[in-house]
């Protein structure tokens, strides 16, 4: 019995999920009642309220888990030897906010998280920034910083183009996009030639 009660209590996640996030994305977090998100997911008080304290609760604990699945996939970034390529990594990031295209949309809106979104980002800062100290050693820190600080809104709009169009560009074509952009500057639209 106990696989059918993860079988209901992930479809149960699943529903107030996608109640939340749509409702997130007309009003602010706290406008959304727990009737109105229930209602809207088409579940009780109850149930909800056996998985989360509250609506806040609910946004820490989406947060939370994108968070992790981010830390995982930026972990290959700290081994010294020889790992996934950067490609690679970059491609396991964008897999990462295309499975949460839901909560990218509304932390980018809005009535999105910036607090959120500015953590997503300090965590990419930390595991790219020791990545890159090794690469590039002769680099300082301040150029390092410089360097991630245009990286990271680039990809942000990037990120925002993508989600604009429907996600339907695979992962790792906007991940080689990405690697290309950075490694190549303005000379992307000339290597390019119009393709994308």
């Amino acid at each position: 019995m106990p696989k059918a009660n993860d079988h209901r209590t992930k479809v149960t996640k699943m529903l107030i999920r996608k109640a939340f996030t749509d409702l997130l994305r007309h009003k602010p977090i706290q406008s959304i009642s727990i009737k109105e998100l229930c209602d809207a997911a088409k579940i009780n008080r109850g149930t909800f309220y056996r998985h989360y304290s509250d609506i806040y609760d609910l946004l820490d604990q989406l947060e939370v888990e994108m968070t992790q699945d981010l830390k995982e996939a930026l972990q290959p970034l700290l081994q010294a030897d020889a790992g996934p390529t950067p490609l690679e990594i970059t491609t396991g990031i964008f897999q990462i906010l295309k499975d949460n295209a839901d909560i990218c949309t509304v932390t980018l809106g809005p009535f999105g998280d910036k607090e959120f979104a500015a953590r997503l980002i300090q965590t990419g800062r930390e595991n790219y920034g020791e990545a890159y100290a090794r690469l590039f050693k002769d680099a300082t820190p301040k150029q390092l910083d410089y360097y991630y600080a245009f990286v990271s809104s680039g990809c942000i709009g990037l990120l925002e183009k993508w989600l604009e169009e429907g996600m339907v560009s695979s992962a790792e074509e906007i991940a080689a996009t990405a690697e290309d952009i950075m490694v190549h500057g303005i000379g992307f639209l000339q290597k390019q030639g119009g393709s994308t």
